[in-house]
């Protein structure tokens, strides 16, 4: 059996960024939700790394169109497949819309969004309607976004230590020691008679 083909280099090094990043920020925004003790500093570092976020993903959908992905694993139903498209589609869409709105929000605030000394221009025009509106869009789509995460982390860990057939090692940044013991949609379709 060949080695499990993975994912490639950049696609696996900008995952692992935006899964960290993405970790933080959420962790971030339920910190902020509960504590008002650190809040400054949080926002402080929460508004940012949203932009960050907002500036990987666009880097990962550039990358995704120029780097080919391997097939789904033989051990994935159709319906399997067809779930973990439609999560990564969310996440994907999250990835972008969640940032987005806080930027529009603040700008409907009139806040700025400081990375350093450069202030983003706004994206909204002042309206105490509209920074309502998509305050608790905000909300309601990070609680979205965590339970996606959450999905996808738990698929992944189903995968690796029920079903063992090397899901994981398909993303991971090194090169995997062994052999997959998960077959490839090619591979199968190779056994075939």
């Amino acid at each position: 059996m060949s080695q499990m083909p993975q994912f490639a280099w950049t696609s696996r090094v900008l995952h692992w960024l935006m899964a960290v990043a993405i970790l933080a920020m959420l962790a971030i925004g339920m910190t902020m939700v509960t504590s008002l003790a650190e809040y400054r500093l949080l926002v402080a570092i929460h508004r940012p790394l949203g932009v960050l976020i907002l500036v990987l993903a666009v880097i990962r959908v550039v990358n995704r169109r120029l780097k080919p992905l391997p097939p789904f694993l033989a051990t994935m139903s159709a319906r399997e497949r067809m779930i973990a498209t439609a999560s990564e589609r969310l996440l994907y869409a999250l990835m972008f819309l969640m940032p987005l709105i806080g930027w529009g929000m603040l700008s409907a605030a009139r806040f700025p969004v400081r990375l350093g000394p450069v202030v983003l221009p706004p994206i909204l025009p002042h309206s105490t309607l509209l920074y309502t509106l998509l305050r608790r869009s905000h909300t309601v789509l990070a609680y979205l976004f965590f339970f996606t995460f959450m999905a996808h982390l738990s698929a992944v860990l189903f995968h690796s230590l029920v079903l063992r057939d090397g899901l994981l090692s398909r993303m991971l940044p090194w090169a995997p020691r062994g052999r997959g013991s998960g077959r490839s949609d090619s591979e199968a379709r190779d056994r075939l008679p």
